[in-house]
């Protein structure tokens, strides 16, 4: 299974990308998290696909934070540099400013807008599922008209949840990666501001990923603000590259 690092963009992006390189297949890119401007997601992924145009790279794609006009710029830009695609969500609510809400009021709205009305050629488009939503209506959703998924919040109390959605997925031959969240001592306030469950401490890494081999296509790892512990970790993750 892919091993991506989730990357969170800084003034040393660049710096940060090289010396992960050699550990991991590519980077979901955050957008603006937690709605504080950072360097923007689409214009970092589009500069490392061409710097590294053998890996993975996908950006979130916040809504909240863009109209249609910037949606569909973006987009396009995303698609004539060939990212791997853009995973679409509303988002965190911007800390400066008000959420645009309208006319894009969904993830699906947007979806059908960048295809229809912008007309992207090649650009995979993909959806958040949480492990808070029941099983039906996460199911549901993978049902619709995305290219690829992406699950969240994976613990050992939504495996099963998983292991439902990766089945419709495989009938639906779409892509599933999981975000692997990782608990580290340096990393546990951030953790609590996340709100996520950890999918595993550093000693469980292992195991833990284990268990998503033939389930995922691939791994969203990461320790949440702890640098060496991704480091730590994406070495241990090593064995499961394939």
């Amino acid at each position: 299974m892919k091993i991506l690092n989730e990357f969170v963009p800084t003034r040393k992006f660049l710096k940060l990308a090289d010396e992960l390189k050699d550990l991991v297949d590519g980077w979901n890119v955050t957008d603006s998290a937690a709605g504080f401007p950072a360097p923007s997601g689409v214009v970092v992924s589009c500069l490392l696909k061409n710097k590294y145009p053998d890996k993975y790279v996908c950006p979130i794609f916040i809504l909240h934070y863009k109209g249609p006009v910037e949606v569909g710029g973006l987009a396009l830009a995303s698609d004539v540099i060939g990212l791997d695609g853009l995973a679409v969500t509303m988002g965190d609510t911007p800390h400066y400013g008000e959420a645009i809400k309208a006319p894009l009021s969904s993830s699906e709205v947007a979806r059908d807008f960048i295809r229809n009305d912008v007309k992207t050629k090649n650009l995979p488009l993909g959806c958040l599922l949480s492990a808070r939503q029941s099983i039906e209506s996460t199911l549901e959703r993978v049902r619709q008209p995305w290219d690829f998924v992406y699950f969240m919040r994976l613990d050992d109390c939504s495996l099963e949840q998983l292991k439902a959605v990766s089945a419709e997925c495989k009938k639906l031959n779409k892509p599933l990666f999981a975000y692997f969240l990782v608990g580290t001592e340096k990393n546990k306030e951030i953790v609590k501001v996340i709100g996520w469950p950890v999918t595993a401490t550093m000693e469980e890494v292992e195991a833990k990923a284990a268990k998503l081999v033939g389930l995922v296509d691939g791994i969203i790892a990461t320790c949440a603000g702890d640098a060496e512990g991704d480091k730590m970790m994406l070495q241990k993750l090593q064995k499961f590259r394939t």
